[in-house]
């Protein structure tokens, strides 16, 4: 004769909830700390290649010259960066001499985009005395300016997740007053 079986109790079915339930927080868990290692939104590199006047002159102590900055955005991550709120100011000791919005857009995953900017200074007066730098070349006074890039936007990733982001870089150049020529640029 066949032993009954006895129906399950409650004890075994709130057990085998239990297991399930760990095992899925479980997998949440991992699946967060593999989405945030792989994932993990970051801020984009600006990369300043070149500088340039094109046109520049000077006179009764005033200096008028057009600027230009090339530079490289990439974009490090596994999403599209859409960038909305971007500048590039140019400035004289502290004071803005020169500004531009940089005109929306966006930058696939893992790509450069190149950016070339280009504006006039009118009749900028010369600074409390700009420093002579007495070189080999006797390049007579020198005139620094800075610039600074600002670009902000957002990342999204998995098409789920939109993080903000936003990348700086500043520059500052060295020019000849009397020729207007780049002596040279730290970023």
């Amino acid at each position: 004769m066949a032993k009954p079986q006895r129906p399950p109790s409650g004890r075994t079915n709130l057990a085998s909830c239990v297991v399930a339930t760990i095992f899925l927080i479980f997998l949440l868990i991992v699946l967060f700390i593999v989405y945030f290692m792989l994932f993990k939104p970051q801020d984009p590199k600006i990369a300043v290649s070149a500088v340039q006047l094109p046109s520049y002159s000077v006179a009764n102590g005033t200096v008028s010259f057009a600027f230009s900055q090339y530079a490289s955005v990439r974009n490090p991550n596994r999403g599209t960066f859409s960038h909305y709120d971007s500048s590039l100011q140019l400035l004289y000791y502290g004071r803005q001499v020169g500004f531009m919005f940089v005109p929306a857009g966006k930058i696939d995953a893992g790509r450069t985009e190149y950016m070339a900017a280009t504006f006039t200074v009118q009749s900028l007066p010369l600074g409390p005395g700009p420093t002579p730098v007495d070189g080999p070349n006797r390049l007579g006074p020198v005139m620094e300016i800075e610039s600074r890039i600002e670009m902000a936007g957002r990342v999204r990733v998995l098409h789920l997740f939109s993080h903000h982001v936003e990348a700086k870089a500043g520059c500052r150049v060295a020019i000849a007053v009397s020729t207007g020529s780049v002596l040279g640029f730290q970023c």
